[in-house]
């Protein structure tokens, strides 16, 4: 076997893995913490993957699209982080609608880091739906009228997304800190393959606004705070991994 070949079979098992793991580490009972640790050892794993590959081999990889639906008609607060998940991945990300009508995200990228991105989306919307439905039931969010209440919820989530990506956009500058120490820039290398494939697809892609909506300053404190407790670290060790591959296995 070639060592193009047996670089290209390691790669696909670990695809396989990303995979399994998306869709069977939450509802085989494992936190959403331990989820993104996981996934944030994956992509430590695809960097070494990377790194190990020349400039050619990498601008020879295939890009393609990754889809996370919303299964909502509205925007989501989820997209206070989607764009710093991409940027983590070395992706890009846009929204678009289905045919019912609905959001989805498109990630696109080099396949692997697409798959990445795909799986860190699930555990981090997950989480949030988890400490939304947890701030639901303290004294803080009880106090405000019923009337202003969904209000108060959504500014938690932006609140909490908003942290999320500062997180994340602090764990790709070590990331990337860490790689070039090995004196190559993956980051430069992936990019170029990315934009010149994107711009062969021709897309009309916009920056989307502001909604301009007001928040309550005490609820989108409160989803900060939650986003910063969320244990996403890159270092952890292989046992984060370990223990969902028996989970999955």
């Amino acid at each position: 076997m070639t060592d193009i070949s047996a670089r290209a079979g390691e790669l696909d098992r670990l695809k396989a893995r990303i995979q399994a793991l998306r869709a069977k580490t939450l509802e085989n009972g494992c936190t959403e913490q331990e989820a993104l640790a996981a996934a944030a050892k994956v992509a430590e794993l695809l960097d070494q993957h990377d790194l190990s590959l020349s400039d050619i081999e990498i601008r020879e990889e295939a890009c393609e699209r990754a889809v996370v639906e919303t299964h909502r008609k509205q925007r989501v607060p989820l997209d206070g982080c989607v764009n710093a998940i991409a940027v983590f991945c070395d992706c890009r990300v846009w929204r678009k609608k289905n045919g019912f009508g609905e959001f989805r995200y498109v990630f696109f990228g080099l396949s692997p880091d697409t798959t990445v991105a795909q799986y860190i989306t699930d555990p981090v919307s997950m989480a949030m739906h988890t400490e939304v439905e947890r701030f639901k039931r303290t004294k803080d969010y009880l106090r405000y009228h019923p009337d202003d209440r969904r209000t108060v919820s959504t500014s938690f989530l932006h609140g909490m997304a908003a942290s999320v990506a500062e997180k994340l956009a602090d764990m790709k500058s070590q990331r990337d800190a860490a790689n070039a120490t090995t004196g190559r820039d993956l980051v430069v290398v992936k990019t170029a393959v990315v934009e010149e494939e994107l711009a062969k697809l021709n897309l009309n892609l916009r920056k989307s606004r502001s909604s301009g909506r007001s928040v309550a300053k005490n609820a989108f404190e409160a989803g900060q705070t939650a986003g910063r407790k969320l244990a996403i670290n890159p270092g952890v060790s292989g046992e984060a991994v370990a223990r969902l591959a028996r989970k999955v296995g």
